[in-house]
């Protein structure tokens, strides 16, 4: 009755002998990997000294509100600056300057106002004009500063006034000048294609269009950023519902796969092919209703990049790139289909053992919502402790001065400056705020602490991924090792388990998760060289850096499959995590065949049923958001980029089927696994029985020649 010829002196390990009194998970177990508990202990303790640390330094003011020359808020509430949200440069025309590109400040002036000049003044014309002028003018210059009594030639040395006022409008809280575009491309600020500057210069508007652009050099990803904000705030309450229908889509196909495994496993491979099919020809329809339309049949690489992404979907190059991905991906299912048929019956098989082991253990379906959470609370506390920690830096004044001057970028301070050597060498030179920085020793080592928040951020999330694991492994390997099913079965199995993992196996975990932590870093370091090699000429470094990069991502895959199975092991036997993953890799490659030909098909079907609620929840979001729908076509809200909310509905409704899903694949890796140290432990025999059902082990004897273990 064997099913298949023992090999005790494989070069792999011995295979596992009978053992009467094994009934699953171990219960009489020690601590592992103790150490290494420890160590992650401290660590911790040093993440939250870290955020302290950043939390009492830093200030997300300065992410929110724009800053002066002197370090100040605009429009921060609770300030004499409360009521001036808008930041004015005295001359946008040396925002110009390359040290906007190195520093991200314009060398020169900049005051919060309450609003951006309308009009064009200079300061000898203000001087010389009515009282309302007088008025006006004031606004924009330093406080406390008279106006009347000084003369022009005063307020310019003395950088206490702009030397002239142009038509602006606030963007991104900052005064930007008034640029338009008459017919044949002419640039105008305000209607006048060049003004005098307030020195006797006249200054053409093309000038001040190239000095607008450098004064913000993320004007035009603010600005999309803008449109996706709102977009977010207009049909928030609509992506919910999108989530939400997922999740109870997720649920529905669970259920049915409980009761339906095999038929709903053939279900979901042909909707899945008729979701492509239909994809494919939606595609096809639009590409062919664009033939013959204006500018239809430019190319994706002349139009450029454009922040209204909305331009793309009317050129055909777009649609015919979308239809041949998808003709390319619904190819590679069906030949995938064609080519895995003989095994497809076998992972039927073993879903429909999976269903069996969820429907005793149903309280994992809702173990992923803790998994979530705990996720939820790491990221949070990454992403308000980076938020601290790059706030943190201090006010860095530098010397700015339009001749030539010993002191020019020199480090000063607002206070003594005018008293100071700089301010008689150089008269014409002022003390600006240039900067966040610092000199002190926590600014000295704060890149570190930027490190220790990424790599303990790694750490914790691999270690809340690696606790779901075990916990769903050894409540599964729990109900496979009962002799008597449900009888056998521990009443509360998912909260043994979570208590055993947490008890005893806190140190094998973080062993785990600190080996696949180190690569992720290593991954996160060789993507930010490539971020800064992308201007360089170096082929040689690029590729050495692509092959790194390469091999560094098949390490991180191979890490992620050896630690899985090691986490089953360590659910089942207690022992500590180094022997646990030897085991499973000999386990596995005692029995390699079924491993690549079997337990892969497996999640091969189930990546097609995440597929197939992907599609179908973000076919339905496609039609509502697009307003194509007539029926619900008034209660689609407007706005800037329809996609945005299509595909946050899209990734949500992935990770929600993909949080369903884990815990099936888990307990089909989990089974599994039990399930080739069951065909070297049994025979089959009265005496020492299979644990796995009937249907299961039939299909495994068909298959005993294509799934014969490696000597």
């Amino acid at each position: 009755m064997e099913l298949e010829e023992k090999n005790p002196e494989s070069k792999y390990g011995e295979s596992r002998k009978f053992d009467p009194n094994f009934k699953g998970p171990i219960h009489n177990r020690g601590c592992t990997d103790i150490l290494c508990c420890i160590l992650f202990i401290l660590a911790l303790l040093g993440y939250f000294a870290v955020g302290i640390l950043a939390w009492s330094q830093g200030d997300p003011r300065k992410v929110i509100y724009p800053t002066d020359s002197r370090g100040q808020f605009c429009g921060q509430s609770g300030t004499n600056l409360e009521k001036k949200p808008l930041l004015f440069y005295f001359n946008i025309l040396k925002c110009a300057s390359p040290l906007v590109l190195l520093e991200f400040q314009c060398p020169t002036t900049q005051l919060c106002v309450e609003s951006c000049p309308d009009r064009h003044l200079t300061l000898v014309k203000a001087k010389l004009g009515t009282k309302e002028d007088h008025d006006y003018y004031r606004r924009y210059c330093k406080e406390g500063v008279d106006f009347a009594q000084l003369s022009p030639p005063e307020l310019l040395r003395d950088g206490l006034c702009p030397a002239m006022l142009m038509p602006s409008k606030a963007f991104t809280r900052r005064c930007l000048p008034a640029l338009g575009t008459m017919k044949g491309g002419v640039v105008v600020v305000g209607n006048e294609t060049s003004f005098d500057d307030g020195q006797g210069i006249t200054v053409n508007a093309t000038d001040v269009l190239q000095a607008s652009k450098k004064s913000n050099l993320a004007v035009e990803a603010r600005q999309v950023a803008m449109r996706i904000f709102e977009d977010y705030t207009q049909s928030w309450y609509w992506i919910l519902l999108g989530l939400v229908i997922a999740m109870v889509v997720s649920l529905i196909f669970i259920v049915l796969l409980r009761f339906l495994a095999g038929i709903m496993v053939w279900v979901m491979i042909v909707l899945v092919i008729l979701v492509i099919g239909y994809g494919i020809f939606h595609c096809y329809m639009e590409f062919a209703s664009l033939k013959g339309e204006p500018g239809a049949d430019v190319t994706i690489r002349d139009l450029g990049i454009q922040t209204d992404f909305s331009v793309y979907l009317q050129i055909r190059q777009t649609w015919l790139a979308f239809m041949i991905i998808l003709a390319i991906v619904e190819v590679i299912i069906i030949l995938l289909l064609i080519f895995l048929r003989k095994r497809l019956l076998i992972a039927i098989a073993l879903i429909k053992e999976a269903s069996r082991a969820i429907g005793h253990v149903m309280s994992s379906l809702f173990y992923p919502l803790l998994t979530f959470a705990l996720l939820s609370v790491v990221i949070t506390y990454w992403a308000i402790t980076a938020v601290f920690l790059s706030t943190s830096n201090e006010q860095v004044y530098k010397v700015f001065n339009n001749s030539d001057c010993p002191y020019s970028r020199d480090t000063c301070d607002p206070a003594t400056f005018n008293s100071s050597n700089v301010s008689a060498v150089c008269p014409d030179a002022e003390c600006l705020f240039a900067f966040y920085g610092g000199e002190t020793v926590y600014h000295r080592y704060l890149i570190l602490f930027q490190f220790y928040n990424v790599f303990l951020f790694f750490w914790c999330a691999n270690f809340v991924t690696a606790l779901g694991q075990v916990t769903l492994s050894g409540a599964f390997a729990s109900y496979y090792w009962a002799y008597k099913k449900p009888d056998d079965i521990p009443a509360y199995p998912i909260f043994s388990s979570l208590g055993r993992a947490l008890r005893y196996h806190t140190g094998s975990l973080a062993f785990g998760s600190l080996i696949l932590s180190l690569v992720q870093v290593i991954r996160v370091l060789l993507e930010y060289l490539d971020h800064k090699l992308k201007g360089a000429n170096n082929k040689c470094a690029k590729f050495m850096l692509s092959c790194m990069k390469c091999c560094f991502w098949c390490l991180e895959k191979c890490i992620k499959f050896l630690n899985r199975n090691a986490y089953i092991m360590i659910a089942i036997y207690g022992k500590n995590f180094c022997t646990s993953a030897r085991e499973a890799f000999f386990l596995l490659m005692r029995n390699i065949i079924r491993v690549a030909v079997l337990d892969k098909v497996t999640d091969f079907l189930l990546f097609l049923g995440k597929l197939l609620i992907v599609g179908i929840v973000g076919i339905f979001s496609f039609f509502f958001f697009s307003g194509r729908i007539r029926a619900v076509e008034d209660a689609a809200p407007s706005l800037n980029y329809y996609w945005v909310p299509i595909l946050t509905v899209v990734v949500g409704s992935y990770l929600i089927a993909h949080g369903f899903f884990s815990v099936y694949a888990m307990c089909v890796d989990t089974l599994f696994l039990c399930f080739l140290d069951d065909l070297e432990r049994n025979d089959g025999s009265a005496e020492r029985p299979y644990l796995m059902s009937e249907s299961l082990l039939s299909l495994m004897k068909k298959s005993n020649e294509e799934a014969k273990p490696i000597d």
